[in-house]
């Protein structure tokens, strides 16, 4: 039998290029201020759902939160092997914390019927780990969290070996169930060329909007429905489509506030000036093995 698996990922800021700009004054993450990746342990989660669509047949749907450019990323799954792909994007969704998030997925997994739900154990920018429990939580699925090697995927019978850091716990559940996947779980596939050429021209609905501002000429529902016909057509889904209750979205139904920024700035006690030739490099090398820093 096949299983459909939804897997759950976000766009998330470079946080290996942080700049004193990366945080705006009411605690909010500053996006614009850093470039956009997928999130890493995401893509261990789409790599694991891959791996069982290829092992036991099925589908893999790619659900997404976020600003139109997160499209960009739903692309990215695309290209690596996922079937379909959802982009929920709406100005009611802004300053969502993990509660509210957890509560918008939720309502959009519930609408696609999976067998099996994965994520990323937890994504960089946040590094709460709270969003998938929350979401199994309000689903009331079963939820295994840290996920490492599917061993036993049989009927509706799943087990999973979790790393817990210091050892491993092998768990059974049945299905439908929530996966939190980290990153020692596999190494994701790179995008396949000739799924590249295919779904570089897919698109979301505001992204065809936008377009047709650029050349009038374009008749957006024409191009909306000749996309959806070759199944180039990243789905568009936004808070009313949900039916989701607005007191559970974005700033109102988010109960964590930031009272305090703080910038933490590390300055060496001592410093040297190492010379930029390569004796100076050498005197660098050997003083470190002296020191036993290296070596």
């Amino acid at each position: 039998m096949g299983y459909h698996c939804v897997v759950l990922v976000k766009q998330v800021p470079d946080t290996k290029r942080i700049t004193g700009q990366a945080m705006n004054e009411d605690g909010t993450v500053n996006r614009a201020a850093l470039p956009a990746i997928f999130n890493p342990e995401d893509l261990n989660a789409l790599e694991m759902a891959l791996d069982i669509k290829d092992t036991h047949g099925g589908s893999v749907t790619v659900v997404s939160m976020g600003l139109p450019a997160a499209a960009d990323i739903l692309r990215d799954a695309l290209y690596r092997g996922a079937d379909r792909a959802v982009l929920i994007t709406d100005r009611r969704c802004a300053a969502s914390d993990t509660l509210a998030t957890s509560y918008i997925l939720s309502c959009a997994v519930r609408r696609l019927e999976p067998d099996i739900v994965l994520c990323g154990r937890q994504a960089i920018d946040g590094d709460t780990a709270q969003v998938g429990p929350q979401t199994a939580e309000k689903l009331g699925l079963p939820q295994l969290t840290y996920v490492e090697q599917i061993q036993k995927l049989d009927g509706q019978t799943l087990v999973a070996r979790r790393n817990l850091g210091n050892g491993w716990q092998e768990v059974k559940t049945t299905l439908p169930a929530l996966l939190t996947v980290v990153d020692s779980a596999n190494e994701p596939r790179v995008p396949r060329a000739l799924r590249l050429m295919k779904y570089k021209s897919a698109k979301c609905r505001i992204e065809i909007e936008a377009m047709a501002k650029d050349a009038p000429s374009i008749d957006v529902e024409a191009v909306y429905a000749a996309l959806e016909s070759k199944g180039l057509l990243i789905h568009q889904w936004d808070l009313d489509y949900l039916e989701a209750d607005l007191r559970w979205c974005g700033r109102d139904g988010s109960p964590t506030k930031v009272h305090r920024i703080q910038s933490v700035v590390l300055t060496a006690k001592e410093s040297k000036a190492v010379e930029p030739t390569q004796q100076g490099i050498e005197a660098m090398v050997h003083e470190l093995i002296e020191d036993h820093t290296i070596g």
